[in-house]
């Protein structure tokens, strides 16, 4: 655009932008969490960046409601409108859920995680209670795509090589379960790949239960559709994700997943000033309907967010000025999956061939993709340096649990003393009288 052609606005309630496939490389540790985060400010100086949600939008006026952090919410008017809220994690009312799972939606569940599971050794370690030691040493992940397979896969390495330094704890005595309603893991690379993924993650000693789902999970007490009943402090939940709910309020016409119903142009259905993109938007596959897939639509992922968002932001442009709009269209160009340090599967598309790779050099696959698709080369820089690293330094296997409760011990230290006996007295008798 031209210098002040246009103002660009962007509102989120987060100021940073989140990598989300490095999660499960931030809950073992190999990665930073700081490093697969963008700050939206450095990236947009040009945009003006609001902390805050959009509770509802009046297309006839034109206006978003925006609710900041803090104070009241206020009208912020507009001409042209993109909607890309992302998706979260996908629940059922399962009993105990919501008291004890842990999501890997964000950086935020991906430190949790880890701080939680090396804190889970911590507790085994300093007790002699074999229950105790038990459900603390016992990890629970429900979903096996891509989220679940790859954050287990990192999270049983990082156990294993924290283990090292406990003397009473072996991976012998931890218990990894990997649940999923579906017959078999990581549908996104393949059937055979899929296999090989699912026998080598036993092969480390991770229990695969294919075809069952969880019943309830209250107090940690875990069970499943099979009749396995495990007592377990850590259920991971990545089992599938849904479009922002809050999209409901926004009066846009709305696929029956939830999903923003898009034209191949990335315009909302109906309206010619409001686009969509990414995985709150349902967008007709223009390259698997051609090749004769009927009612093909755009998988929420990276591959298709990222090249959806350039062709986003040239239509805007040519609806500003009356131009043509483009289709997005674009060919599968595979998939790669990490399964610990060394661990991988991939499966890459070229043409009609389709190459499939498993081991280390599936897992140099995906650190250079997703390391090249990381946004800036800021922090392209920082996870390679990262990842080089740690080929000469072991991993950190520091529990920093008391990062969710930062005031506490503060608060111990500058809590008012509790009035002494003798002082107490004789304002009881006072009152007595």
């Amino acid at each position: 655009m031209r210098y002040g052609e246009a103002t660009v606005t962007v509102v989120d309630p987060r100021s940073y932008m989140t990598y989300q496939p490095f999660l499960p490389e931030v809950a073992a540790g190999s990665i930073s969490p700081r490093h697969v985060v963008v700050p939206l400010r450095r990236v947009l100086p040009k945009a003006e960046v609001l902390t805050g949600r959009v509770t509802s939008i009046d297309q006839d006026r034109k206006v978003a409601v925006v609710t900041p952090l803090v104070g009241e919410a206020y009208e912020l008017p507009f001409d042209y409108l993109v909607i890309a809220l992302g998706a979260v994690s996908r629940t059922f009312p399962i009993p105990g859920l919501a008291e004890q799972g842990i999501g890997m939606k964000g950086v935020e569940e991906g430190i949790g995680l880890r701080n939680h599971v090396l804190e889970q050794l911590d507790k085994a370690e300093s007790t002699t209670d074999e229950d105790v030691r038990r459900k603390a040493l016992t990890f629970v992940f429900v979903g096996g795509g891509f989220a679940g397979a790859e954050t287990i896969g990192e999270v049983e390495d990082m156990a294993r090589d924290a283990a090292k330094y406990y003397s009473t704890i072996k991976r012998e005595d931890m218990r990894f379960i990997l649940v999923d309603a579906a017959d078999k893991i990581l549908p996104e690379v393949g059937p055979k790949l899929g296999t090989w993924g699912k026998e080598h993650l036993e092969s480390r000693g991770i229990e695969i239960y294919l075809s069952t789902s969880m019943d309830s999970c209250v107090d940690g007490h875990v069970v499943l559709k099979n009749g396995l009943e495990v007592d377990s402090n850590t259920i991971v939940w990545t089992a599938g994700v849904k479009p922002n709910p809050v999209l409901a309020r926004y009066g846009l016409p709305l696929g029956p997943r939830g999903h923003v119903d898009a034209q191949p142009t990335l315009q909302v259905t109906g309206t010619d000033y409001i686009w969509t993109a990414g995985d709150n938007a349902q967008v007709p596959d223009m390259a698997a309907r051609k090749a004769g897939v009927e009612n093909a639509w755009c998988p929420p992922n990276a591959q298709h967010a990222l090249r959806q968002a350039k062709v986003l932001g040239d239509n805007v442009i040519s609806g500003m000025r009356g131009f043509p709009q483009t289709e997005y269209s674009h060919s599968n160009k595979g998939a790669v999956a990490g399964l610990g340090l060394h661990k991988g599967v991939a499966m890459i598309v070229m043409g009609k061939t389709k190459i499939k790779l498993k081991g280390r050099l599936a897992w140099y696959m995906h650190r250079g993709y997703h390391g090249m698709a990381m946004p800036t080369w800021n922090r392209k820089i920082r996870v390679f340096a990262d990842w080089t690293l740690a080929m000469f330094l072991k991993r950190e296997v520091v529990s920093l649990g008391a990062l969710e409760t930062p005031r506490e011990e503060f608060y111990e230290a500058a809590k008012p003393a509790p009035a002494p006996a003798a002082a107490a007295a004789p304002a009881e008798k006072a009152k007595a009288s």
